[in-house]
């Protein structure tokens, strides 16, 4: 029995975390996670088939570049992308030029763009 590959979305709101696992399940499983802290255990527990993580930017306690660099101290051969509703920032700036985070995608996302970064970071 294999497993599907899945992505893992790091959000602190409850709608988006279900908006985007609607928007996004099917040939992946989707793992949400309300939290860094939360995303960063389900990243420990299921990082042999999280193929890509994708984070809100503004969350308490721990924004989603930080999140993303303490993820990636235990997993760093996978993309992580940071999906805001807020502007695009000089950190956000200087995680893409450190190749800390592949892509910024804006809410309300696109499903066709972000699908088109899954599907291709699936294929290696």
């Amino acid at each position: 029995m294999s497993e599907k590959p899945a992505i893992l979305y790091v959000d602190d709101e409850e709608a988006n975390l279900l908006l985007f696992r609607i928007s996004f399940e099917g040939e992946r499983d989707v793992l949400v996670a309300n939290s860094p802290e939360e995303g960063l255990l389900k990243l420990e527990e299921n990082r042999s088939r999280i193929r890509a993580v994708i984070s809100d930017m503004h969350m308490p306690k721990m924004n989603g570049v930080q999140f993303i660099e303490k993820a990636q101290e235990t997993v760093n051969d996978i993309p992580y992308y940071i999906l805001s509703g807020y502007a695009f920032n000089d950190e956000i700036d200087q995680a893409l030029q450190r190749n800390t985070i592949k892509k910024f995608f804006t809410k309300p996302f696109d499903r066709a763009e972000i699908e088109g970064y899954l599907s291709n970071s699936s294929n290696g």
